[in-house]
């Protein structure tokens, strides 16, 4: 089972992204791939590390700015804007309003579920992904979760690397 898990660098006006705080906090596994992208509207990025490293899984983190609890993403929008003062744009011009993400995740209690990824990078890199693996029909699982910046780093691990084991990786 190969597993890929993303997340991001800082961005705006945060030095640090938690998400880049939690990926070294993960087994260290040939088969487990762990990339920290630049916060950017950028398809290829995403694009060329899944044709590389070919995942069975695919698990993306996201830095959120508010809230307590971690939210598992189930849903990306074909819309994305630089600033929350600009229009939003469709991601792909045509394609589908909604992707669902296909990866049932158990953060044991310490997550819930959300259908708003908002419309910046997060909610892009997902509707990038989905919209990529259908295109192409690979048969990869993937899901996406949002951590507050605030949560605890080692919490967050603890809770990943339990989802990553259930995936079918073992530790």
């Amino acid at each position: 089972m190969r597993v890929l898990v993303y997340g991001f660098g800082p961005y705006r006006d945060f030095q640090e992204n938690i998400t880049a705080k939690i990926l070294p906090l993960l087994p260290k596994r040939r088969s487990l791939k762990k990339v920290v992208f630049p916060v950017r509207f950028h398809k290829s990025q995403f694009t060329r590390t899944i044709k590389a490293f070919n995942p069975d899984v695919i698990l993306g983190l996201g830095q959120c700015s508010k809230g307590r609890l971690l939210r598992i993403e189930s849903v990306a929008v074909n819309k994305r804007r630089n600033n929350k003062g600009d229009k939003a744009k469709p991601i792909i011009p045509g394609g589908a309003q909604l992707l669902s993400t296909n990866l049932n995740l158990d953060l044991r209690g310490g997550a819930r579920i959300s259908r708003n990824a908002g419309d910046y990078v997060c909610n892009y890199s997902m509707y990038v992904i989905i919209d990529f693996l259908k295109r192409h029909d690979f048969r990869v699982s993937f899901g996406f979760v949002h951590v507050p910046h605030r949560y605890d780093t080692g919490r967050a691990a603890r809770l990943l690397r339990q989802a990553i084991k259930e995936i079918g990786m073992n530790e």
